[in-house]
């Protein structure tokens, strides 16, 4: 470590070479929003009816007006059905204008959508009807393909590299996002959602990593929040571009495009080295393994950065009775209430556009007000606080009327800003709860937790077919649960961090009592 700390020592906790750092995780954090509720935009409901072409076989004159009437039975609002028809016949036009056509059946032959609308993934992909859950399970493979990122991607930058890793991550994404504005098929469509998500996977652990390894311990507070904030701009961003285009292929083509070029800059070392001498402004290059410091960054391996993996796994195993299960708990529900409002941005009656840009703007002032709230009234209130605010919010939703969309899409940001302040919160929490020789393994589990709520929040929204409460009632009875046990964690603000599982035992036991033991 000692190269590490001579450039450290050189460079400064935050100077120009972090913030060039920084800097470049801008454009990776920007395509991580698109590529996490870009589907929301690609989906957009339409009028629809079954393909009654059949009858034109008999009836080649009939206007369109005359073949609905005859063909498609019509609901207690008046209106043609959208998921059924009558069943074809082989009689003449005159038997059935003389009798009619009484049994009905699903739609046997397509759909039509009569609106003159760009194309998306319902129209092309025939999302509606008893295909329509595979929008929400094409969002839980997504939601998979996170989790089985961080499974793949964390131990492997440990392995080989940083550099390696944040490269093989961004050409995924590029290419595999590029790819799926080309695909034949819905079932592939998927694959490649999953593909995405992993790569998203690596790309965040992996800037992650770099933020703790080459930023000083009072400046890292600063580059996470930079990153959320362009997290919460991405989506604003996306807002924006989703209203221009919507032809849901061109969506794709224009929210990947930018990652893949940005790939090549990154594989570009030349590039690379000018940047960081153009923005660090020095006239020298530290060296350390005959590469410059710009790229040692990516290079730091498991051997230099941790303890004997199998000391700190037994560590971790004499921790986890008392720090793991609620920390486990509150990420879980924390990442449930955030998927969950964000992926019902549909839902809520207003126009989808203007409600993803406040659901972004509204992040912003989130993410800076944990930072006053943290150190006002300490990680605990505070993690509890937000929590039941975001829950409580969902439940009262639950009894808003379909016909006040204006007080659903307000109590939603509400909880939307809840929700993201304490996403920011528990990653700060989280870290602070676990001692230093299980951190990172605390931290991974964590994260693994708020990656399976991820997948199950879109599985709940299906529970809306039933009633249409159910889902919002789901959402918001489990970060009320979450942040009432809150109350049973210690507080860590102005406490230093426990090195030690000894430490970690003693602060559990001064709020529990003999209960926490080894």
């Amino acid at each position: 470590m000692s190269g590490v700390g001579e450039i450290l020592k050189a460079v400064g906790d935050f100077g120009r070479f972090q913030k060039c750092l920084v800097l470049l995780s801008v454009i990776p954090c920007l395509s991580v929003a698109f590529h996490q509720f870009c589907q929301l935009f690609m989906v957009v409901e339409v009028p629809h009816h079954c393909d009654t072409s059949w009858i034109l076989a008999v009836g080649p004159n009939l206007t369109e007006e005359e073949q609905l009437n005859l063909t498609l039975p019509r609901g207690p609002d008046g209106h043609f059905e959208q998921c059924s028809m009558f069943s074809p016949v082989d009689w003449d036009l005159d038997s059935i204008l003389a009798y009619g056509l009484n049994h009905t059946e699903k739609c046997s032959s397509g759909w039509v959508y009569p609106s003159e609308q760009p194309p998306s993934l319902l129209t092309e992909f025939d999302l509606v009807c008893d295909r329509k859950d595979l929008n929400d399970i094409a969002q839980a493979i997504y939601m998979a393909g996170l989790l089985l990122g961080s499974m793949i991607f964390g131990p492997l930058s440990d392995r080989i590299g940083r550099r390696p890793v944040v490269l093989i991550s961004v050409f995924l994404q590029g290419l595999f996002g590029l790819g799926i504005a080309f695909v034949p098929h819905f079932y592939v469509y998927m694959a490649f959602r999953c593909v995405v998500g992993a790569s998203v996977s690596g790309i965040t652990m992996t800037l992650l990593a770099l933020a703790t390894e080459w930023i000083g311990v009072s400046s890292r507070p600063n580059a996470v929040l930079t990153s959320h904030c362009c997290f919460a701009i991405g989506q604003m961003i996306l807002a924006g571009l989703s209203y221009g285009i919507r032809n849901w292929r061109l969506l794709e083509i224009a929210g990947s495009a930018l990652i893949f070029a940005f790939f090549f800059l990154l594989f570009d070392e030349c590039f690379c080295f000018w940047l960081f001498k153009a923005l660090c402004g020095k006239g020298y290059t530290i060296s350390c393994f005959g590469r410059p410091v710009v790229f040692l960054c990516f290079y730091i391996s498991w051997e230099m950065l941790g303890p004997n993996n199998w000391t700190s796994m037994l560590h971790f195993l004499m921790a986890a009775t008392c720090s793991v299960p609620p920390c486990l708990a509150f990420r879980f529900v924390n990442s449930f209430v955030y998927y969950g409002l964000s992926l019902n941005v549909t839902n809520f009656g207003l126009d989808i556009y203007l409600t993803q840009l406040a659901f972004g703007a509204v992040e912003i002032p989130a993410r800076f007000a944990c930072i006053f709230t943290l150190q006002r009234f300490g990680r605990r209130k505070t993690q509890a606080v937000l929590l039941v605010l975001s829950g409580l919010v969902c439940l009262i939703i639950t009894g808003i009327p379909e016909d006040q969309p204006v007080a659903t899409t307000v109590l939603a940001t509400i909880g939307k800003f809840a929700a993201s302040a304490s996403f920011s919160t528990s990653y700060v929490y989280a870290a602070e709860l676990f001692p230093t020789v299980v951190r990172q393994t605390g931290v991974g589990l964590c994260s693994v937790s708020a990656r399976v709520a991820g997948i199950l929040a879109p599985l709940v929204r299906l529970l809306g077919q039933h009633h249409r409460a159910i889902p919002m009632a789901v959402f918001g009875s489990a970060p009320v649960l979450g942040g009432l046990l809150c109350i049973l964690l210690p507080e860590t603000c102005e406490s230093s961090l426990p090195l030690s599982v000894l430490q970690t035992t003693q602060s559990w036991r001064r709020m529990w009592g003999s209960k926490c033991s080894f």
